[in-house]
């Protein structure tokens, strides 16, 4: 049995911090009755804006999970997400589609490419979709910043992995969402690629000041994060902030060998 533990609330200790998306006593259950499984039980977290923040835990924790609902990639049962000041439970599914294009930033271990486009128009696909045209400027700097200038007429049988998954962050970037959700983006990735896409990941939150929230269950992948949240039987159990790859790892072990005893 997990005991939870008190996460700190940027947003309700002085607002020196900005919150980005927030979830207040969230519930995300399955089924009913005996067969009723609890995925997200009564979670409260902040998710503060300007950085880069890692979701892990063990296969089941909720992780995931706990990503779509705050993403209104899925429903709650009980409680209320909020993105900004805006609440997102509850919204009609016509409204939730728009603040999901509108606000929202998707990358996937599957970078969901298409493949009679180039590199350039897979990346302006959801403004051009929407009927917004994109900033110049800031589309510049976004394919400066995840190195694609020489490969934007390329199309992604033309491309690496690592490239096509930077293609999927610099489509992420481009419309200036508020918030970036990344359900482990490294996961098809060899370690060299992985580690080019979390570079520009890492360099997109302190150099164009997004802010990110990435599921992963690589300790290497969570240490370029600002801050770990741990989830376990669905809860949130812990935090960490300033990590390294070793003490994410001891962490996880942590979890691991309560595992095997409980």
């Amino acid at each position: 049995m997990t005991t939870a533990v008190t996460i700190p609330r940027h947003g309700d200790t002085g607002g020196l911090t900005a919150v980005a998306a927030r979830a207040r006593q969230v519930v995300k259950a399955y089924g009913a009755g005996e067969t009723r499984v609890v995925a997200l039980d009564h979670v409260d977290v902040d998710i503060a804006r300007g950085q880069f923040t890692a979701i892990m835990g063990p296969s089941g924790s909720g992780k995931s999970t706990l990503m779509h609902c705050l993403a209104g990639l899925d429903t709650v049962t009980s409680g209320h997400i909020h993105l900004g000041d805006t609440e997102i439970t509850g919204l009609k599914d016509k409204k939730l589609t728009q603040l999901r294009r509108d606000r929202i930033g998707f990358i996937f271990q599957a970078f969901n490419l298409l493949p009679t486009l180039d590199a350039l128009e897979n990346i302006t696909l959801p403004m051009d979709i929407a009927g917004r045209r994109p900033d110049a400027g800031w589309l510049d700097q976004v394919v400066e910043t995840v190195g694609l200038a020489g490969r934007l007429k390329h199309r992604p049988t033309q491309l690496s992995g690592g490239q096509q998954q930077r293609v999927a962050v610099a489509r992420a970037l481009a419309a200036r969402p508020e918030i970036i959700f990344g359900d482990e983006p490294t996961g098809n990735l060899d370690s060299r690629a992985g580690a080019e896409v979390l570079s520009f990941l890492r360099r997109s939150v302190d150099e164009l000041g997004q802010t990110i929230v990435m599921v992963t269950h690589d300790p290497v992948a969570a240490s370029y994060a600002d801050r770990v949240l741990y989830l376990a039987d669905g809860s949130l159990v812990d935090e960490m902030t300033d990590p390294t790859a070793d003490q994410v790892l001891d962490r996880m072990k942590d979890f691991d060998a309560r595992g095997r005893t409980s």
